[in-house]
């Protein structure tokens, strides 16, 4: 169905993580799944289960229904990391609150596997910030609104990401303004403070201009303010202790035509 309202180009996989908590800093994955859906409509899935190597704490057990127990023996994240970047290969993303958290978890613990997922040039669709832009409710709320019908299985990374692509070709055919291609959608609805450049959210772009989101020195200044007033700093951070996103973000900038 989704293909059918959307135009497609290259695949677009909808993503989803369970996790042991909302800090994607600090969390870890325990669930992920991905419905990639082809221009043909073909469909592929990658649903796995994680050992997240630390204890899944009861509040978040009581969320998504995965304890201890049910993930002993499992496989770590970076058992499966090169299997994920592979499946996302080449593909533009989807997910509800992708941009906020999934997206951001997901990258953080690849960067712990070795593997730096870099989505320049991918399209990201957040079906939250559509939902947020144009009704403003919960991703129940949105199934009722745009699907007709209450979400079952809510919190299973699998039903959650399935039902996150019911919800976006809801929206599709709901409002006629909404874009038909991902990078059109992408655009229309980004999120409010900017896009994570690296996904712990130092750098955000807003309208291809990259911003400080952090400290309090710079916070908030764009790269070529920040280079007129402290030049220095982009080789402080170089050589800080800063991940592999906002490391190459810099030196991409550094190194384009001023």
């Amino acid at each position: 169905m989704l293909h059918e309202l959307l135009t497609l180009t290259r695949p677009l996989v909808v993503l989803d993580t369970e996790t042991t908590g909302t800090y994607p800093a600090r969390d870890r994955i325990v669930e992920v799944a991905f419905v990639k859906i082809h221009p043909d409509g073909r469909r592929d899935v990658l649903h796995r289960r994680i050992h997240p190597t630390v204890p899944i704490p009861p509040e978040s057990t009581r969320i998504h229904g995965i304890s201890d127990a049910d993930v002993a023996g499992l496989a770590p994240f970076s058992a499966i990391a090169r299997e994920i970047v592979d499946f996302l290969s080449g593909c533009d993303l989807a997910g509800y609150n992708i941009e906020g958290f999934d997206l951001p978890i997901l990258q953080i613990e690849l960067a712990r596997a070795g593997i730096d997922l870099d989505v320049k040039g991918v399209s990201i669709i957040d079906a939250q910030l559509v939902f947020h832009k144009e009704e403003s409710r919960t991703l129940a709320d949105a199934m009722r609104l745009y699907v007709g019908h209450a979400h079952e299985n809510a919190h299973s990374a699998l039903a959650d990401a399935e039902a996150t692509a019911l919800v976006i070709a809801g929206q599709l055919g709901r409002y006629p303004q909404m874009p038909r291609t991902p990078e059109a959608v992408a655009a229309r609805y980004p999120p409010p403070r900017g896009r994570r450049v690296d996904p712990e959210g130092k750098l955000v772009a807003r309208e291809g201009v990259v911003y400080v989101n952090f400290g309090k020195k710079h916070h908030g200044k764009s790269f070529d303010q920040v280079r007129a007033e402290d030049p220095g700093f982009f080789d402080w951070v170089l050589a800080g202790d800063f991940s592999p996103a906002v490391k190459r973000c810099v030196r991409d900038y550094l190194s384009s035509p001023k």
